[in-house]
């Protein structure tokens, strides 16, 4: 996968092997992302491990109207074959794990070549499979503090991916999308939750949306795959994170984000992340 604007990554760490290649990368943006990815012939996962540029987004030129452009989540993947163009609002810096997975893997996996729909390319921009996340966030440790026969786990944790990720791309194909929610409702959602504020209650959501709160969690669980629950939880986590980099007290964030307490914040970064937000300030703090 190919970047425009190449001198905006840095590669601080990578491990490769046959199936699969993994890289610590770090971009800088002097300015709001417009990046097209071209393609090299391999899947490309990125995992972000700092937040995302407010408003990141994305397009498959080739495959969409110009103007449109979905939300990209904390994990995405780009598929063989396939330009895109990413977007966002601001500038920064932002880290990721990028894994590069050969589709051999995958194509013996399906009896027929996998058809990548509008449904699949929707779903693989924001992909919150549990299994798949923690088998890259394994690669990023692995990545970062390389040991004995590291190749070899590199190519065993790829294969575990191929596995993964075709299963996830056969559930996406497959999941019915009859009864979602309509575009400006989804981004009356997105708006809310990028608000540094106390999370919004599915009432609250629901009467943004003109639906009664069965609609709202019938319709986003249709239109994303996960709930809406869900979805507000990890954004609260995602806005902390953007917290954590600047200079507020760790108290002053979880009362800004509505958590009861200091602690109850604690608990939840932490089962989110597998970090205190103490830790994940340092992490920041060495970065730069």
């Amino acid at each position: 996968m190919r970047l425009q604007n190449t001198e905006l990554m840095h590669v601080e760490a990578e491990l490769r092997a046959p199936v699969a290649s993994a890289q610590l990368v770090r971009f800088h943006f002097d300015k709001p992302i417009n990046t097209l990815m071209q393609d090299d012939g391999n899947y490309r996962l990125d995992l972000c491990l700092t937040p995302r540029p407010q408003n990141a987004r994305a397009c498959y030129p080739n495959r969409w109207n110009p103007s449109r452009y979905e939300r990209i989540g904390n994990l995405f993947v780009v598929p063989p074959g396939e330009a895109m163009i990413a977007r966002s609002d601001d500038c920064g810096e932002q880290s990721s794990l990028v894994c590069q997975l050969a589709p051999e893997p995958m194509r013996k996996l399906f009896d027929t070549k996998l058809e990548w729909t509008d449904k699949r390319l929707l779903a693989g921009l924001d992909i919150r499979n549990a299994n798949i996340q923690g088998l890259l966030l394994r690669l990023a440790q692995e990545t970062k503090h390389p040991g004995f026969a590291s190749e070899m786990l590199v190519e065993l944790i790829g294969a575990q991916l191929a596995i993964e990720l075709s299963r996830y791309c056969s559930d996406s194909g497959e999941s019915n999308v009859a009864g979602g929610l309509s575009s400006w409702r989804l981004r009356i959602i997105d708006e809310r939750l990028r608000e540094v504020d106390s999370a919004p209650t599915l009432t609250e959501l629901a009467e943004l949306c003109r639906l009664s709160v069965r609609q709202l969690t019938r319709g986003f669980r249709a239109s994303r795959g996960y709930s809406i629950g869900d979805y507000v939880a990890e954004s609260r986590i995602e806005q902390a994170k953007r917290l954590l980099a600047t200079e507020q007290s760790v108290k002053a964030i979880a009362y800004t984000l509505g958590f009861s307490s200091p602690s109850s914040f604690c608990y939840a970064f932490r089962r989110a992340t597998g970090e205190t937000p103490g830790q994940f300030r340092q992490s920041l703090l060495k970065a730069h």
